[in-house]
């Protein structure tokens, strides 16, 4: 079987269940390559940050151990009209500090989530107000009709209004400008497990919610989460018995791990997909050489860059296989993926350096390419693979690899000529990646993440009239047209989904979701 099919295969079966009731209380410490750069749920639309705050945040809407939509704070959801949502808050829910969870809150962490300085602004986008029912019922009020409005939820966390207020914490953390505040630092949610201790880029600690609303199945009262980002250090740290929980395993030392008779290997699909995105909107770019103009903005040369890349290789080399080379912004598994597009263009050097030389580029040229080195697996070494790539074309690429601390600040701000992003579609809906990656960036979070602010307006047409069409055989076409558009322009280069590999202690049992999200509610240590 191969990784495509394994992936697939085993998408529903992300859970490893099995631990008797009656089980005694455990710590639990949890490692990364990267830390949480904030407590703050509205902060950054990140994947390891949204999988440590959900544990301390809720959603109205959630996911179950299969990755099936499910009540939080919301008990249940109806369209009253096409553009109203009516959602009943669940009843008793008290935030960690004993304020009741009322619809106030919702309302406030609406407002909250879009306004500036949010990196959530996508998830509430389609709304054009809240209004209050009474306490526990609110009506979401649409811009127009958007059928799968309870999926786009799923990470659109709830702050208490009154905590906000309290600690000056009514506008988001901007990661983008350095600004912090309270909400940084402290935590205030109505999750399963609360904020204890935080010590940025060093270690948090989080205890269970004795009040918690909801069920707790797994044992777990305590949880350290320690950012350990030299792999070698991680892996030790694992074998050692210092860590119960380290993800990602690095692709080299997975079968190290499973051959130890006292740990296991977790491993499943990702629905991330490893992209390069291009500056295709300043008139010159930030950094190159090329004076004048902007070489991005030229089809040939995006093209150039594609056929440049040898997916294959990196997915030999630096992957070691862990990969599955991607034709489109979405993965098989999202709905909407167009199966008559998922062929890349072929690996040509040849035909590269002859669309450098049409577009003027006869000897290539200079950029700085931006990556992280502790946020996807082997962040790094592909972009240096990239890099050596596309030396063989004449183009000289300036590499600069930093802690995703740095990175994320950077290129939100858009201060960035040729970036690395990974994007998850949460929702497993072609939509989650067509408005806040490929459309043109706008108002309400569309193209919120479209850092090189490539625009093509008929995609922008289709992926409005998409969020509100309900047959679904006229959705996928026009899901279909948007996808082939993107390809004809070359408005991002596609490399490859990336898998999931979580090594842990041999007597964890815990639920992995394909977003990479951990829930610890559901861990049980034996």
């Amino acid at each position: 079987m191969n990784f495509r099919q394994n992936i697939v295969a085993t998408l529903v079966a992300t859970s490893c269940i099995g631990m008797s009731l009656g089980v005694s209380a455990a710590s639990l410490r949890v490692a990364n390559q990267g830390d949480a750069l904030s407590m703050d749920p509205h902060s950054l639309n990140e994947s390891l940050q949204l999988s440590v705050v959900e544990n301390v945040y809720e959603p109205l809407v959630t996911r179950d151990r299969n990755y099936k939509i499910t009540s939080a704070l919301a008990t249940d959801w109806k369209q009253t009209s096409p553009t109203v949502w009516r959602f009943n808050l669940r009843k008793g829910v008290q935030f960690h500090d004993g304020t009741p969870f009322t619809a106030d809150d919702v309302i406030f962490s609406y407002e909250r989530a879009k306004g500036d300085g949010s990196d959530m602004k996508t998830y509430v986008g389609q709304v054009k107000e809240v209004v209050k029912v009474n306490d526990h019922a609110v009506d979401f009020v649409l811009n127009a009709p958007f059928p799968i409005l309870p999926e786009l939820f799923t990470h659109w966390l709830i702050m208490s209004r009154k905590w906000a207020e309290t600690n000056q914490a009514t506008k988001p953390v901007d990661r983008r400008k350095g600004i912090e505040n309270a909400a940084s630092f402290r935590a205030n949610g109505t999750g399963p497990y609360r904020l204890r201790e935080r010590q940025p880029g060093v270690v948090t600690s989080f205890v269970r919610n004795g009040n918690y609303w909801g069920k707790i199945e797994g044992n777990v009262d305590q949880v350290t989460f320690t950012p350990i980002g030299n792999d070698s250090t991680r892996v030790a740290a694992l074998l050692s018995g210092e860590i119960d929980i380290m993800e990602p395993v690095p692709v080299q030392d997975v079968e190290r791990v499973k051959g130890n008779a006292k740990l296991k290997v977790m491993q499943g699909p990702e629905l991330r997909v490893i992209f390069l995105g291009m500056d295709q909107k300043r008139d010159e770019l930030l950094f190159s050489n090329v004076k004048g103009k902007n070489p991005f903005k030229d089809v040939r040369v995006r093209k150039a860059f594609y056929q440049a890349i040898d997916v294959e290789g990196i997915k030999k080399t630096v992957m070691r296989g862990a990969s599955a080379p991607i034709a489109l912004m979405l993965p098989p598994e999202v709905k909407g993926f167009a199966p008559d597009l998922a062929k890349r263009l072929p690996y040509d050097i040849e035909a590269s350096k002859k669309l450098l030389a049409e577009a003027g580029y006869p000897n290539g040229f200079e950029v700085k390419m931006n990556c992280p080195n502790d946020r996807y697996v082997n962040d790094a070494a592909i972009c240096q693979a990239v890099a050596g790539n596309l030396a063989k074309v004449g183009v000289k690429i300036n590499l600069e690899a930093e802690t995703k601390g740095t990175y994320f600040p950077k290129i939100l701000r858009r201060d960035t000529s040729f970036y690395m992003l990974g994007w998850t579609a949460s929702t497993v809906d072609a939509h989650n990646v067509l408005y806040p990656i490929m459309s043109s960036p706008g108002d309400a979070g569309r193209g919120q993440f479209n850092l090189g602010a490539y625009s093509n307006p008929k995609i922008d047409e289709l992926t409005t009239k998409i969020a509100s069409e309900t047959d679904d055989t006229k959705r996928n076409e026009m899901i279909r047209e948007a996808m082939k558009l993107h390809q004809d322009d070359v408005g991002h280069i596609p490399l490859h989904q990336q898998a999931l590999n979580w090594g842990m202690k041999a007597n964890i049992d815990l639920v992995q979701w394909p977003d990479n999200g951990m829930a610890w509610k559901y861990v049980k240590v034996k």
